[in-house]
């Protein structure tokens, strides 16, 4: 029944194996006790906004990286999919292929735009498995990108004290 409402900041995130554009299995708690993750959900690929938060991730790669955290895409496209995706735009992060939805169900994240596209959510998940944060927006690209990595940040700070 949590899933109808949504994970939200506070909530532990669900776990989930995937594969990702290489076809490894990529484990959401193989991260816990390592690194943050910035887990984003959006509708499709070589799709313009989805390409252009793309690009926005790959652009802020290092930054994330820096701050110790896994950058994860993850919609219902195939591995071979996001394979050309990540090599057509040089993405440096994870993308992973919930080709059944299973895992935007079980985060709760809603299609957006009368049903039909799927939503677009970004979640920053604590080296605990914790969510501290939780952005919705199809069309504020830039906030999902700045919010996460200041909430990064803020964690590695808080981490390194």
């Amino acid at each position: 029944m949590a899933a109808s409402k949504g994970i939200g900041v506070g909530d532990v995130a669900p776990d989930f194996t995937l594969a990702d554009q290489n076809g490894e299995q990529v484990t959401l708690s193989a991260f816990r006790g390592e690194k943050v993750v910035v887990l984003y959900f959006y509708p499709k690929d070589e799709t313009a906004g989805c390409t252009a938060e793309a690009c926005a991730f790959r652009d802020s790669y290092e930054d994330f990286t820096e701050a110790g955290a896994q950058v994860v895409g993850i919609s219902s496209d195939s591995v071979a999919a996001h394979d050309k995706f990540a090599r057509k735009h040089g993405l440096p992060f994870t993308l992973v292929a919930d080709a059944d939805g299973t895992v935007r169900k079980a985060y709760g994240v809603s299609a957006a735009m009368f049903g039909l596209i799927p939503g677009r959510v970004t979640y920053v998940i604590d080296r605990e498995g914790v969510v501290r944060h939780m952005f919705s927006s199809m069309s504020n690209i830039g906030k999902h990108i700045q919010g996460a990595l200041e909430i990064v940040q803020s964690l590695s700070q808080g981490a390194a004290a």
